[in-house]
């Protein structure tokens, strides 16, 4: 049975406090919007959606007891089960207004960790779910329920005489809490090593970013023939999936899609995703996918950078790239004007994963962006070896060849990680290459240092 819902968007009008604490870039109704489409991801029926003017926060409620009252008849008459309040509420703010309104009220935190819960699919995504929403619920146990105020005798691990069935409850999901964590602790050592092994082969590793529903996981799905869930929806994709692909070039790079981020993510959430975020961290360059035909589209790029800035993404612009996407939905003028702003920035195109236009370009822009990381190197290597020199001729831009006797001599542009995949899978020519050997080995063994450390 669906539940019809209604949705309110308080917009905090109190001077020097801005809605959520974000950035003031977007209309109300904008934000309202975004709110329906979140409810409707968990499968609620909108029947009513309003933006309400906050003067004056109230502590009790949030919103003025004049709205409170006058949703009262409304939410009756249309047989209203779920308020979806797209605001952070506190615990007292969530029970005064259930008691009003006689129905289920969800702030915009529980609403992200119900779609969360529904979607995850993999056991870390699971873990890193239950963590944030325990997290959540532990601090609503103030809501003093009926069934949280009884006192009841107990034994060994269920509580002595006199606990209360609340410190019970509060006990129960901080043991909970604490064994997540350890779990994920060992996730996120499990994913180090992964990311150690992909190093080692190694692939450069291109992760998508980008705000949820902008079309990360069409655009991985046309890009690597993947089969991706991929929905006009909001927080469709929750587990990172990677794929190889072979660029133009014949370079072969790792694709990695990643859950999409929003504005106002729960702090919470942050956190218990931080082991698959870090993916972001450990790849070699950052593909950052837009809607382009979205209104709030830069304000949505705003709130992306942010996420990326609080992960620890420091350097992103020396190896993000950006991608237009959903061009087909743009205004003749709008398609015309970004597409003269794509000329000038080498390092952004304009396409619709949609329909596949532009889709070879990003590619393109993908190899431009790895080659220009390449490291000019001489190698030395004898000319019976034979699978080197064609494992170099595949990955390697070879500038210069001099063949002496028994002997071949390499000047070539090589990528960094293809250098080291090079120098381990033969380890004769490391043996030969000493320092060059030694060079490349040193900074490998300084970056997993530096991952394992972050």
């Amino acid at each position: 049975m669906t539940d019809y819902a209604l949705v309110l968007h308080p917009d905090i009008q109190q001077s020097g406090q801005q809605n959520d604490g974000g950035p003031a870039l977007r209309a109300p109704e904008a934000r309202l919007e975004e709110a329906v489409g979140l409810a409707a991801a968990i499968g609620l029926e909108v029947v009513q959606s309003e933006v309400v003017t906050v003067k004056k926060v109230r502590p009790a409620t949030l919103i003025g007891g004049g709205a409170v009252e006058r949703f009262i008849e409304e939410i009756r008459a249309r047989d209203i089960g779920v308020v979806v309040v797209d605001s952070a509420l506190s615990p007292v703010q969530q029970r005064n207004l259930e008691k009003a309104w006689d129905c289920k009220v969800i702030d915009r935190t529980g609403l992200i960790l119900e779609i969360f819960g529904a979607r995850a699919r993999t056991k870390e995504g699971k873990l890193q779910v239950e963590l944030a929403a325990l997290s959540y619920q532990r601090s609503r146990l103030v809501r003093s329920w009926t069934h949280l105020e009884r006192q009841r005798g107990g034994a060994g691990f269920m509580g002595g005489p006199g606990e209360r069935q609340l410190e019970i409850d509060r006990r129960l999901i901080t043991e909970r809490i604490t064994r997540l964590k350890k779990e994920l602790t060992q996730v996120q050592r499990t994913r180090g090593l992964h990311r150690g092994a992909r190093q080692r082969v190694p692939y450069p590793v291109v992760t998508f970013v980008g705000y949820t529903n902008a079309g990360k996981s069409t655009l991985f799905n046309r890009l690597t023939e993947a089969k991706v869930l991929a929905r006009d929806q909001l927080f469709a994709t929750l587990d990172p999936t990677m794929r190889r692909v072979v660029l133009p070039s014949g370079q072969v790079v790792i694709l990695s899609d990643t859950v999409g981020f929003i504005s106002d993510l729960p702090t919470d959430l942050v956190a218990a995703f931080r082991a698959t975020l870090e993916e972001v961290l450990a790849a070699d360059l950052i593909l950052h996918v837009r809607d382009a035909a979205h209104p709030d589209s830069r304000a949505q790029q705003a709130d992306v950078e942010a996420v990326l800035a609080d992960l620890g993404v420091t350097d992103a612009a020396e190896h993000l790239l950006e991608v237009l996407n959903k061009c087909d939905l743009l205004a003749p003028e709008e398609r015309a004007r970004l597409s003269l702003r794509d000329a000038e920035q080498p390092k952004a195109v304009l396409c619709s994963a949609l329909t596949g236009e532009g889709c070879d370009e990003v590619l393109e822009m993908i190899d431009r962006a790895l080659s220009a990381k390449r490291v000019e190197a001489s190698l030395e290597l004898p000319l019976s070896a034979g699978a080197a020199l064609s494992w170099l001729y595949d990955r390697a831009e070879v500038m210069e060849r001099r063949d002496d006797g028994m002997d071949c001599f390499l000047t070539l542009k090589i990528a960094p990680a293809d250098l080291r995949r090079y120098l381990k899978k033969f380890p004769e020519s490391a043996e030969i290459n000493k320092e060059l050997a030694e060079t490349y080995g040193q900074a490998q063994s300084a970056r997993e240092k530096d991952l394992q450390s972050g």
